[in-house]
């Protein structure tokens, strides 16, 4: 399997909890490392006008992902986005290495991102409902670190940035029960 894979691989599971954290670390890598270059027309993501852009959505996406029931609404929106950046990131990933056909790449980022963004917006209502929306801010950045994690070494370390996304799963989801069990113990110590 060819490192173009495993990083676009990586890459779309992260955008499934977070579309901007892994486009970020795709423009920002595109301009700090020599081994890691986007191609036409997936390199508007390092202009300083691309940048600029997903420095703003992202700081959206991090403040209303913590703010319980609001980011339910966000997720209904980041339904289509995140799938949508999955897709996108998993195309720029082969793009230059001709590895996979486009349309197979944008298929496989589709999939792979809207499995993981369909697992998220499943466990996330119960959290909520659980913890009355305390355990929602720690959730978001369980998930937000793990999608920071998984991208960098995605972009660096293009194997281990791929295997990394078995980890980071069990890390989120150990995440989604320790703040429902919490949430169990505070209520038993109240009652």
């Amino acid at each position: 399997m060819d490192n173009a894979l495993f990083t676009g691989f990586g890459l779309a599971a992260s955008a499934g909890l977070n579309a901007y954290i892994p486009l970020l670390v795709v423009g920002l890598g595109d301009r700090v490392s020599t081994s890691f270059e986007l191609g036409r027309p997936y390199d508007f993501m390092s202009s300083n006008a691309g940048i600029l852009i997903i420095l703003t959505l992202l700081t959206i996406e991090i403040i209303v992902d913590k703010i319980p029931r609001a980011d339910h609404v966000n997720d209904l929106i980041q339904s289509a986005i995140r799938p949508a950046a999955g897709a996108v990131l998993m195309m720029a990933a082969v793009n230059e290495d001709d590895v996979v056909h486009p349309l197979v790449a944008m298929l496989l980022g589709l999939l792979i991102a809207g499995t993981v963004h369909w697992y998220k917006t499943m466990a996330r209502p119960e959290i909520t409902l659980k913890t009355n929306g305390v355990g929602n801010p720690f959730v978001s950045m369980v998930e937000d670190a793990a999608a920071t994690v998984v991208s960098v070494l995605s972009v660096a370390l293009p194997l281990i940035g791929a295997l990394s996304v078995i980890p980071a799963g069990f890390v989120v989801k150990r995440g989604y029960r320790w703040a429902a069990f919490g949430s169990m113990m505070r209520r038993g110590s109240r009652g």
